[in-house]
């Protein structure tokens, strides 16, 4: 089967970014050998409306401080936007008892893979900062784990004082709002993106988030011209700037009479709401172009992306598995390393009629990128870097042997009992902060997981990235 490999790309991207990115990673059964031992930049503010001032302080120490990581310093906060200033209290049984009249607020819900969940929730907080309204996020789904593990609170995961101050706004979580105990279904109007952006569901874009938030929601389709791409393009993206009107008065009263649902409960028709302006899927949204989390560009990554640092907790945790996977002994600090994230799993799907041996890149190929990697920190930082350390959903016991062969070490989360400990979620979170403090990254092109990894090493480390093509036989040479 040949294609040309721009035909390729541009045919996966379009199937692939909607779930991407539901791979856990795999947990060998044997453990690599032991391998040789061996800034983030502030952007201005948008739009800031700061309440308060308090000072915050990390918690007690869980692991041994990182030198090449700099998280045992922390910064503490000095202007910090106290989030609880939005609300009049502690959360009540209806989410409305618990808004400030003198506030507006905009939410949204998140029902795809866990990286494109992050993302969904960076649009949403950037839109907030251009329509002024205070973001309520909504806990993360266990789309990509076991559906017995709870979701998983926002502000766990991401440095939320870290954030709110980077971003000069508040940032409420659904949590926060309204009790996670309560029983009482709220009636809400929001408005469907998804009906306008797509042909193939005539429904509002559905999320397990509204059955865990107690919300019967009234649906009401938005306007044609939300779409940023003509009418004949199949692409699924509206325009930030297009859905930021309907916060406002004008675009909002003119767009009142388009196809209403009424809820599916209380079948009540309402409007979409003016204090808490709601959308039923914010993934696919652009300011430019579709897929913008890929470009340097991109609104929703400079403003709020490269904002959401780890919670530290979930950071100290990560470094002790990574420092343990290098052999690191305990009064060292951790070395530099060179993070890869190879996915598999359900990509195999997308070789069609090519053998998985020939569709994915070798590990030849991953190892020269790796090489690529290496000299450019040589040259450019002066750092040799020699610890490798591979995340991957691939699960023949062959490939990770050459892995080992290789030299390069994994995070063993079977023999570290990572989910008898802590639970299902964190083998992916971990996986995901080691691929971020990399000081170097190599990843699968196509994956979302790669993407967000590359911008935080890109970002925060100021660290050279690859991304491995594959898909037809020699897609990575060059």
């Amino acid at each position: 089967m040949n294609r040309r490999p721009d035909e390729y790309l541009l045919a996966k991207n379009q199937r692939l970014d909607e779930y991407d990115d539901f791979e856990s990673p795999f947990i060998p059964m044997f453990r690599a050998k032991p391998s040789a031992k061996d800034s983030q930049r502030s952007l201005r503010t948008i739009f800031i409306f700061l309440a308060g001032v308090s000072l915050l302080g990390f918690g007690t120490l869980l692991f041994k401080p990182s030198s090449y990581l700099d998280i045992q310093d922390a910064p503490a906060y000095s202007g910090i936007v106290n989030s609880q200033s939005y609300v009049q209290g502690p959360p009540t049984q209806r989410f409305r008892d618990n808004l400030r009249n003198d506030t507006k607020y905009v939410t949204s819900w998140i029902s795809a893979g866990w990286t494109n969940d992050v993302m969904t929730y960076g649009n949403l907080i950037y839109l907030a900062l251009i329509t002024e309204r205070i973001p309520i996020i909504g806990k993360f789904t266990p789309s990509h784990v076991d559906n017995s593990a709870p979701p998983f609170a926002f502000g766990e995961v991401i440095d939320v004082p870290r954030l709110t101050q980077a971003i000069g706004i508040p940032l409420l979580e659904w949590h926060e709002v309204k009790d996670s105990e309560s029983q009482v279904l709220d009636d809400l109007g929001c408005w469907s993106v998804w009906e306008t952006v797509q042909n193939e569901d005539p429904h509002p874009r559905g999320s397990p988030s509204l059955n865990w938030l107690k919300l019967d929601i009234s649906w009401t389709r938005t306007p044609d011209w939300v779409k940023l791409t003509p009418p004949g393009i199949q692409d699924k993206h509206a325009s930030f700037w297009s859905l930021a009107t309907l916060g406002f008065p004008e675009a909002r009263s003119n767009s009142l009479g388009l196809t209403n649902r009424p809820s599916p409960q209380h079948q009540v028709s309402l409007p979409p709401d003016d204090q808490v302006l709601c959308f039923d899927y914010l993934y696919y949204i652009g300011a430019q172009n579709a897929w913008e989390w890929e470009s340097d560009y991109s609104p929703a990554w400079r403003y709020v992306g490269q904002h959401m640092h780890w919670n530290t907790s979930l950071e100290r945790l990560a470094d002790a598995h990574a420092r343990r996977a290098m052999n690191v002994p305990v009064d060292e600090p951790t070395p530099p390393y060179i993070a890869i994230h190879i996915r598999h799993g359900d990509f195999r799907n997308h070789c069609n009629d090519i053998p998985l041996d020939q569709c994915f890149a070798p590990l030849s190929a991953i190892a020269r990128r790796v090489s690529e990697v290496q000299e450019e920190l040589r040259t450019q930082k002066g750092i040799e870097v020699t610890q490798v350390i591979m995340t991957s959903d691939e699960r023949d016991p062959e490939w990770w042997s050459q892995v080992r062969a290789l030299g390069w070490t994994w995070v063993d989360f079977a023999m570290e009992r990572t989910e008898e400990i802590y639970g299902k979620w964190y083998p992916v979170f971990i996986d995901a902060v080691i691929q971020s403090n990399g000081a170097g990254f190599v990843g699968t092109h196509g994956s979302t997981m790669t993407t967000v990894a590359r911008r935080r090493v890109e970002s925060w480390r100021g660290g050279p990235t690859r991304t491995v093509r594959w898909g037809w036989p020699g897609a990575d040479d060059h």
